[in-house]
């Protein structure tokens, strides 16, 4: 992004270069909304890069629970804008004692691509399991596994199938979709993918949304005409078959201006959404 780039905000004119002085400063509502500010414009600067990684270790920030809401706001700004430079600090963060620090981490590192978070990822993802199989119960607030589970999948962390495996039982629904979600990335095998289509019929609405959001991600194509026919919203309805159609323009290669079968059906199923 250019370094003149402009947003309005209160009839205020902020450049990224104040907001990167806001980010410094003193005051916390300023940081805080700096931080969020860098992640939602997706400010490719260095100077922002290095001082949100080292928001991630602001100690001024804290909720009187004992949360780091800078830290958290730092996090997923890092993994949005896509900088390599701040995997070091995102694994690091892991470590936090705040669960959404921990959470947004993950989520980022997930995005990042660097397969070097797997491991800091899979000793989280191995405190959940004891032996052959889950610690039960599993508190809610332990570690945010769907998140670790979903930075594994897209991280192709072949070698902690076995591991991601279990969390299929997992007694949250949320981190049982998210082990089958990555499961499918791991190894394309369709009885995970037909896992989440399933989901896409419980009674919980919040539910279904996950589910529609984890198939848009795994691409995957058996599930279009059941994300059509979800009693969700339209416009994640959308999203979800966006998620398809991007996967199937993918797979093919090189580009041709005609048109796949799987592609116009996915397609004519989002027109009859608009």
């Amino acid at each position: 992004m250019d370094a003149n780039f402009e947003q309005n905000q209160d009839n205020e004119t902020l450049t990224i270069e104040q907001v990167i002085a806001n980010l410094r400063g003193n005051d916390l509502g300023l940081r805080f909304y700096a931080a969020w500010w860098l992640g939602r414009f997706r400010v490719q600067n260095p100077e922002a890069v290095r001082e949100l990684i080292i928001a991630l270790e602001d100690t001024d920030d804290r909720t009187p629970e004992g949360g780091y809401p800078l830290r958290r706001n730092a996090a997923r700004a890092l993994g949005k804008i896509g900088d390599l430079s701040a995997v070091e600090g995102l694994i690091q963060a892991l470590e936090c004692a705040d669960f959404y620090v921990r959470e947004a981490a993950a989520e980022s590192l997930g995005m990042l691509g660097d397969s070097s978070a797997i491991p800091a990822l899979g000793n989280l993802l191995s405190c959940g399991v004891e032996g052959e199989g889950l610690i039960q119960p599993q508190p809610d607030n332990t570690h945010p596994y769907d998140a670790i589970i979903e930075a594994l999948g897209s991280l192709q962390a072949i070698d902690l199938i076995p591991q991601i495996e279990l969390f299929l039982q997992h007694p949250t629904p949320r981190v049982q979709y998210a082990a089958a979600r990555a499961m499918y990335q791991l190894t394309n095998e369709g009885k995970y993918g037909d896992i989440l289509v399933r989901a896409l019929g419980v009674d919980d609405l919040q539910l279904r949304r996950a589910a529609l959001t984890d198939l848009g991600a795994i691409g995957y194509l058996p599930a279009a005409e059941a994300i059509s026919q979800t009693l969700a919203e339209n416009s994640l309805k959308l999203i979800a078959l966006k998620g398809l159609l991007e996967h199937q323009v993918k797979k093919v290669s090189p580009p041709t201006p005609t048109l796949t079968e799987d592609v116009i059906r996915v397609i004519t199923l989002m027109d009859s959404l608009l």
